[in-house]
């Protein structure tokens, strides 16, 4: 774990900062952990529960089904790692709960093992019932800095969401249908769905 050391109230001089990680050693040090590295601090994962489960897996099929029949690109979940540097936090590296990247950023076939390096133009995050709202808050703006397009936020206990962007933040209800014209051209499914 890499922490930032603050300065003695003796007004000594303070110990050197220890350097931050690359998201490579990061991967190679934590590669068994659920963690995430955020600020040059490692933080841990809380395992959600089956309901959460069940709406991350439900949206992987969908935009899984929706990404390979239009041949679009690369459907990813169960918190895999990509490194996102942002302006205040060059080493990011999170693990979303979905993800979706074009093929235009990633080609087709595999991907690499570990982290992926490449901004995805959508992310779904599934609220859990630990989840504090400063940190949702939190890690939605971080997508956003790091230049992810979209964010989706979707709360099981409510059957609702929320669809952020760069500029604008869009409530969704389960009797709303989502449309993501800019990322995914012809998308059109009903948010109960998700939630189904």
């Amino acid at each position: 774990m890499s922490t930032t050391i603050a300065p003695t109230m003796m007004g000594l001089d303070a110990p050197p900062v220890q350097p931050r990680m690359t998201p490579e050693e990061f991967a190679e040090l934590h590669a068994n952990d659920r963690v995430e590295y955020i600020r040059g601090v490692v933080v841990e994962m809380d395992m959600p529960g089956s309901n959460h489960g069940k709406v991350c897996t439900r949206s992987s099929a969908i935009l899984m089904h929706f990404a390979d029949l239009n041949d679009l690109g690369h459907v990813v979940s169960n918190d895999s790692w990509i490194a996102l540097p942002t302006p205040y936090d060059p080493t990011l590296v999170l693990g979303p709960d979905v993800y979706f990247v074009s093929y235009d950023r990633v080609p087709r076939g595999n991907l690499p093992d570990g982290t992926l390096h490449a901004i995805p133009e959508l992310v779904v995050e599934v609220k859990s019932p630990t989840d504090r709202k400063r940190d949702i808050a939190d890690k939605i703006a971080d997508y956003l800095a790091a230049g992810v397009s979209t964010v989706l936020f979707l709360d099981p206990e409510t059957r609702s969401g929320v669809v952020h962007t760069a500029t604008t933040s869009r409530n969704i209800s389960a009797t709303d249908t989502l449309e993501l014209p800019d990322i995914l051209p012809g998308f059109s499914v009903p948010v109960a769905k998700f939630f189904a």
